[in-house]
């Protein structure tokens, strides 16, 4: 969230054959040219190599959340399953 060009943010895990699972980026850019690269190179520059981002980046218009205001990330994991 600390990228000026992104508006809001969620990671979850994503399956993976060798490391059992990997971080997935979802975000909502407030600037319409941001690429999937530079996100995961701001992040690659601020976390330990097993943060990064691997499992890849997604562009998404808006982060599910509850009324509390709590990510959902059920919602974020379904998504990715309708995906594979």
């Amino acid at each position: 969230l600390s990228h000026p060009s992104i508006q809001d943010a969620a990671v979850i895990g994503v399956p993976d054959a060798k490391a059992g699972e990997l971080p997935k980026a979802f975000i909502v850019k407030s600037e319409p040219s941001l690429t999937a690269d530079q996100v995961y190179n701001f992040v690659k520059e601020k976390v330990s190599p097993y943060k990064n981002l691997n499992g890849g980046v997604e562009f998404i218009d808006g982060i599910p959340k509850s009324a509390a205001g709590k990510i959902l990330r059920r919602v974020l994991r379904d998504k990715q399953q309708a995906k594979i």
